[in-house]
């Protein structure tokens, strides 16, 4: 049980690479997620809404993206855009891997955010959409304004589990050679864990993981139960001598 304890949990190594772990680890994953996040947001939203579109030209290209990005190994695709491209010749991001790190993240994790908008918005009620035509707004301001909103509402939980998913995925961008400054809590409890020969420093940064991930995983829940169950609007008829007006209540 000593030997256990001792190869896991050996607080002299614990607290000696927590300050890495915080004070580079912790910041680069999280701006690893988070520049990630909003490639993959505004790329997903684009690839989305040409899933959806009546024009195969739009369609057909975006599925394939899709297809071929969700059905990659992740580590591999990383590779391939972070060490693949710079070695090609395209260096338009820099000669650092961590701007690659980033476009890779944000690209993978695209697809799968095309697939969650997709579904949020023909979830939305066709009638949605028909209503808005009738009143007489364009297709794309029909769609900006009236259903997205509405898609991007019901499908809140499963965008945060995917925020989840790309903070823990920034532990596979270590195969891209970082440098010091830039290593993210993986990366830093590897090193650390093959100079002492102890696992303790990875279990340090498995427990930061955790303190990032399980509130996040709780806060989808939250989200998820209070779009089931919370304030919907409802519209309570008025009786026929009343005014010719709505009221609106929640339930």
């Amino acid at each position: 049980m000593g030997d256990f304890l001792g190869m896991f949990f050996n607080w002299e190594y614990i607290f000696k690479v927590l300050p890495d772990l915080v004070l580079v680890g912790l910041v680069n994953t999280l701006m690893l997620a988070a520049a990630a996040t909003i490639i993959a947001l505004f790329i997903g939203m684009l690839v989305s809404m040409a899933l959806l579109s009546k024009r195969r030209w739009l369609r057909v290209p975006a599925q394939v993206y899709v297809d071929v990005l969700r059905g990659l190994p992740t580590i591999l695709t990383i590779f391939l855009i972070g060490q693949g491209l710079p070695y090609a010749g395209f260096t338009f991001l820099g000669t650092s891997a961590y701007p690659y790190g980033i476009a890779a993240l944000g690209l993978i994790a695209s697809a799968y955010t095309a697939e969650i908008f997709r579904s949020g918005i023909q979830a939305v009620h066709h009638g949605q959409l028909e209503a808005a035509r009738a009143l007489g707004m364009p297709y794309g301001t029909a769609m900006s304004l009236i259903v997205v909103p509405q898609g991007v509402r019901n499908v809140l939980p499963a965008l945060t589990n995917q925020f989840i998913s790309i903070v823990k995925d920034t532990s596979l961008v270590y195969v891209l050679g970082l440098g010091i400054g830039e290593r993210e809590l993986y990366r830093i409890g590897q090193d650390m864990s093959q100079r002492v020969g102890n696992l303790s420093p990875l279990v340090a940064a498995g427990i930061i993981y955790l303190l990032i991930t399980v509130p996040l995983t709780h806060l989808v829940n939250w989200l998820d139960r209070r779009l089931r169950s919370g304030k919907v609007p409802v519209v309570v008829e008025q009786p026929a001598d009343a005014e010719p007006t709505a009221q609106r209540t929640f339930a």
